[in-house]
């Protein structure tokens, strides 16, 4: 298994996992790999050396990892907002492109109230902001609309 370093055409950075480098580079050329972050398959690798734990052959224990090698404080925002957009597709109900009507329905207590996703146009979503109902616009990632491998 080959453990990759990539970053995407927007400097969003990740690994990727593959049965071999050529693996990779097929799945590359047929665009199947994407940013985990914004969808954009326009990726490449990253520099990355080699982990040998050669150590162990002449006795000696393997350092530890020191925070300099940590993930840079931008990956970990990164996680963040990817494990909160998670969380917000889990407490809400996807009701597509009626989300201006259902939106209205749950304010005017036609309808249950509950937390909705969905789709509108920005001149719905100022309207909706206009009869007090508060929206908010978030785009989500195309790889967190699918269930995940």
């Amino acid at each position: 298994m080959k453990v990759l370093d990539l970053k995407c055409s927007h400097e969003h950075r990740f690994e990727g996992w593959f049965a071999s480098t050529e693996e990779f580079e097929s799945q590359l050329s047929r665009m199947l790999v994407a940013c985990p972050v914004c969808s954009a398959t326009d990726v490449s690798r990253m520099p990355s050396a080699p982990r040998l734990n050669l150590s162990s052959a002449r006795g000696e224990t393997a350092p530890q990892a020191t925070q300099a090698q940590a993930a840079p404080e931008s990956a970990a925002l990164q996680a963040r907002a990817l494990k909160f957009m998670r969380e917000l597709i889990e407490k809400t109900e996807n009701v597509g492109e009626r989300f201006a009507e259902e939106a209205r329905r749950i304010h005017y207590n036609e309808a249950p109230a509950r937390n909705i996703r969905g789709v509108t146009t920005p001149e719905d979503a100022h309207a909706l902001l206009e009869e007090g109902i508060d929206v908010m616009p978030l785009p989500v990632p195309e790889a967190l609309k699918e269930p995940l491998q």
